[in-house]
């Protein structure tokens, strides 16, 4: 998401705050979610958990942003580079995705493509429409609406791949996300 508000012009600052908040609250909402939504307690272990979202995401945002202050105006050569290399490498991991599920994707993929985009626009659509209900900056309302439509795909998958190795298909809905 945070790629994707960069390219589309928001305010990328308030898009990794966002992703971290949302991040640290992984491990709790995760779990709590499941329940809320799907009326069954799903075992998750915690600390795997917490070491899986520092993994994929707080360890990346955090050299990011340390690697942009020491050594910003070099990265700043690269900037334009750099959004297609996170690109290609969220398709590479998203091919490997839909390989490994190709038969199940023929059987009920259609379902769960269908439901994974009216998620993601009905989650766009709340964002914008809180952007205007507050009357927020064009660039915050963006990275609002990409933020809360577009879920952290590496992280779904991550979680789903520990949590869910049972069940491949689990990693679907996150490579879809993208």
């Amino acid at each position: 998401s945070n790629v994707i508000t960069y390219i589309a012009g928001g305010d990328v600052a308030l898009s990794v705050g966002m992703t971290i908040t949302s991040t640290l609250a992984a491990p709790v909402m995760t779990p709590l979610l499941v329940y809320l939504l799907a009326g069954a307690w799903v075992q998750v272990s915690f600390p795997g958990m917490v070491i899986s979202v520092v993994k994929v995401v707080l360890i990346p945002v955090l050299l990011g942003i340390l690697l942009r202050r020491l050594i910003g105006r070099h990265i700043e050569k690269l900037s334009g580079i750099l959004p297609l290399i996170s690109v290609v490498s969220i398709v590479m991991i998203i091919s490997g995705i839909v390989a490994v599920n190709a038969e199940k994707i023929m059987t009920s993929g259609f379902l769960v493509l269908c439901i994974v985009i009216l998620h993601n626009l009905a989650g766009m659509g709340l964002g914008l429409l809180a952007g205007r209900i507050f009357h927020v900056e064009y660039d915050k309302a963006t990275a609002l609406a990409i933020e809360v439509g577009m879920q952290n795909s590496g992280l779904a998958i991550t979680l789903a791949t520990a949590n869910f190795a049972a069940n491949p298909f689990a990693t679907l809905p996150g490579a879809i996300f993208s």
